[in-house]
Parts: structure tokens; sequence; C-alpha cells
């Protein structure tokens, strides 16, 4: 800030009671940011209606499962990274604490006692007089008014940093239970994939019981059989797998709500996973809703009040002291009203060379702030990214979804046809391995599909901020 700035604002603030002081610096607005009236990829999205019927707070309710339920609750009392960032926000409340202590004065007191010898010095002779006992008890107060607001707009830093810590306490609490969500909804796919693979075993047994038959009764050649029993074994080791990546990601679910992997074991279900309706609602809900975006806004406001504290260096500064109590040079006479003394006034400051360190940190702030400026905004577009990408995701894995079912009607009708050629001899086992394969790889490209959904449906309860809002940063104090 330039000097002059900082020169109009001392005469508008000495206009002020003394004792209550100005505010110097910027009082805070939060600057605009990039917010379209519409998502672009919204198009023809249906929400849930009405939408009141979609839980606020526990998101993950709206997928319909209890098991996910309960592991998502563990997330919120156990999970590590969000117990550091609580452990964090308690550090930001105590500084704020410790901040609003500066308006108030400090009283002190202590008890000495001192034995000394000073030389005793007469003309050309030097005697050296006899010891003295000194007994002191001081009772000091001090009280710096807050002239400039130095210590209003620390307190106001320290207090939106703290809401930032609150926000980053929620954003890490989403972050956790939208990865275990994820990491769930694979586990289940897998689950289903396994029981396809499974599936797939069963029939290729089948086939290979049938080409067996064909083969000892001399109609089937024994490289038909050998194709049989490769088709089989090979689908008998993606089946064992799949026992490695559910056992990788049943270990991140438990790490997730903070237990030792050996501790967590998530039984295989076979229940149906169905895609939501999640309410969107309109682009600028994203700044209340938002906890990263409510987090760079506090930071911002942060960096604003350290504006004003800079500028407050460049005046001086007035302390009030006092100090009352007892000193004698024995302890009969310590505590009497002979040995009582005091001493009160007030000291002023300022400082006349500095070689530009405070017009340094005053540009410094400034930086800063317009530091942070940026980053909000940053965060607000990156928030419009996030929640596009997974609507279109949506919208476009749906539409590729209802067609996918289409090819895997069609590849059950192939299979069967094929069967029943090799059966009826006019075609030769090639053709089942062909269709059967066939048909497994467009069954597996579905529940690929179902779990690519899934996650784009959690990542966009994620990008809309879960069921949080910045209404909660207000119990922040």
């Amino acid at each position: 800030m330039k000097l002059t700035y900082l020169g109009a604002t001392a005469f508008v603030c000495s206009a002020l009671p003394l004792i209550g002081g100005c505010l110097l610096g910027p009082n805070y607005v939060r600057p605009a940011a990039p917010s379209p009236a519409a998502f672009k990829e919204a198009g023809d999205w249906q929400p849930a209606q009405p939408s009141d019927t979609v839980s606020r707070g526990n998101w993950w309710e709206v997928f319909g499962d209890t098991r996910l339920n309960a592991l998502a609750e563990q997330v919120n009392v156990s999970n590590e990274n969000v117990r550091f960032a609580e452990a964090r926000l308690r550090q930001a409340e105590a500084l704020v604490e410790q901040s609003r202590s500066g308006l108030w004065p400090t009283l002190a007191i202590s008890a000495g006692a001192t034995r000394s010898r000073s030389p005793n010095i007469s003309g050309s002779t030097t005697n050296t007089s006899a010891p003295v006992n000194i007994y002191n008890l001081p009772l000091t107060a001090s009280w710096a008014p807050d002239l400039w607001g130095s210590v209003r707009r620390t307190i106001e830093g320290n207090l939106a940093t703290a809401q930032t810590s609150a926000a980053n306490v929620a954003n890490a609490r989403l972050l956790a239970q939208a990865q275990l969500a994820i990491n769930y909804f694979q586990l289940r796919v897998l689950d289903a994939r396994r029981r396809l693979l499974e599936e797939s075993v069963a029939a290729y047994t089948r086939s290979l019981e049938l080409t067996r038959n064909r083969y000892n009764a001399g109609v089937a050649a024994r490289v038909e059989l050998v194709q049989a029993q490769t088709q089989l074994k090979s689908t008998q080791a993606q089946v064992i797998d799949t026992g490695v990546q559910r056992a990788q990601v049943e270990h991140a679910i438990a790490i997730l709500i903070g237990k030792p992997p050996g501790e967590l074991s998530i039984a295989p279900e076979t229940t149906d996973l169905a895609i939501p309706a999640i309410p969107v609602g309109v682009p600028s809900q994203l700044l209340e809703r938002r906890p990263d975006i409510a987090a760079a806004e506090r930071q911002m406001a942060a960096a604003n009040a350290q504006i004003g504290v800079a500028q407050a260096a460049f005046f001086p500064s007035l302390t009030l002291s006092a100090t009352a109590g007892f000193r004698a040079n024995s302890p009969p006479n310590w505590l009497t009203i002979p040995s009582r003394f005091w001493s009160i006034g007030p000291t002023l400051a300022e400082t006349l060379f500095d070689g530009g360190a405070r017009r340094a940190v005053s540009k410094q702030a400034q930086a800063a702030y317009e530091a942070n400026v940026a980053t909000y905004r940053q965060t607000v577009l990156t928030a419009f990214q996030q929640v596009e990408d997974n609507l279109a995701a949506l919208r476009i894995l749906e539409q590729e979804a209802a067609t996918q079912a289409e090819a895997v009607e069609a590849a059950r009708q192939s299979t069967e046809l094929t069967l029943n050629q090799y059966k009826a001899g006019t075609v030769n086992f090639l053709n089942v391995v062909t269709v059967q394969t066939a048909q497994l790889n467009n069954e597996a490209t579905a529940v690929n599909l179902l779990g690519q959904r899934l996650v784009a449906a959690v990542s966009l309860v994620q990008a809309l901020g879960g069921g949080w809002s910045t209404t909660q940063l207000s119990s922040v104090k």
C-alpha cells in the first residue's frame, strides 16, 4: 500500500475515540467468481422429484446399501486423515482464543529477594559497603490499546483460518467417504464379475462334457476337446484373478475406516446395484456446498485481514503500564505501608526507520491476498468442471449401458443358436468358443459399465459437495 493512503487512513481514524481505535486495512468482500447460469451437461437431466426426499447429510444413503451405510459412518470417527484435520481445527480455534487475549491488559505478580554489595568510593580511598538484602513484591499491569486495529485484524484473520480448518475437516471427511463408496462399489462390481465368470465356468463345463461325449462317440475331433478344455481353464484362471483385486480393494476400505486390513472382511453379495437419481441444482449453489471452495474463500478472508495488520505497523504504538508493590531491606519491614511503591505512565513508540521492512511486509500481504483470490477462482472453475464431467459421464454411460444391454441379449441368443447347431453337427466347436467368448466379453463390459456409472454417481455427489453447507462454519468461533 502507498504511504499516502496510509496517511489518509490515519487522518480519518484520528477523529475516532482513542479508546475504540480504528480499523486499518480493507474490509473483506468476497470477490466475484465465474458462475454460469446452468450446467452445460445437465441438458435433460432429471433429478429426483421431489428433491427433499434425498438425504442432505448422509448422502451415501441414496444408494440404498446398508453395508455401505455402516462403513461410511465409521469414516467419521476412525479415518486418520479426518482426525488429523480435526486436530488442526482445534489448533486453529486455540489460536483465535490466543489472539483475542491481546485486547485485554496483562497482570503479573512476582516475589524476589536479592543480596548485593557495592563499592563505596570516597576520594582516593575505596571501601566496600556491607551486603544489603532487598525484598520485592511488585504487581505489574500493562495494556496496549488496539488503536489501529492490529489485534482485531489478527483475530479476524485467525477466525477465518479456523473456519478454513473447519471446511478442511468437512472436505477430508467428504473425500474419505467418497473414496470409500467408490472402493465399495468396485468391490461389488468384482463380486458381480466373479459371479459372471463362475456362471461361465459352469456353462463351459457343460460344453466340455458335451464335447467329450461327442469325442468318445467319434463325432468330434480331439482339437475340439482341447479347445473346450482351454476355454474352461482360462476362465477358471480369471475367477482366481478376481480374488487378488478384491483383496486389495477390501484392504483399501479397511484403511479408510481406520482398521488394519486383517480386521475387516466383507462377504460377497449378489444384490443388484442401481444408479440413484441425484438432484443437481444450479452452479451458484456450489459456492455454498463445496467445502474446498469454502476453505479457499475463508483463506482469502484471512489473507485480507493480514493487509490491515501490515498497515497498522506504520503507526505508533501506545502502552499503558502501572506497577505497585512492596520493597524493603528486611523481612519484618517488607509488607508494611512505608515499604509501598508505585509507578504509572504511558509509553508511545514509533519506528522512524526500518530500511523498508514494513513496506515489504505490506506488499507481501497484498500479494498473498491476490494469490488467494486466484486460488479461490481456480477452485470454483475446477468444481464446475468436475460437475460437468460427471454429468456427461452419467448421461453418456447410461446410453452406452442401454446399447450394451442389447448387445448382451444378442450375444446370448447367438450362443444358444450356435450350441444347437453344434449339437446337430452343422458347425464345429470353434464356432461355439467364438460366440461364448463374445457373450462373456459383452456381459463383462455391461458389468464394468455399471461400475463406471456408480463411480460417476459418487463423484457427482462429491463434486456437488455432498450434504455439507457453509452454514456450518458459523459454529466456529
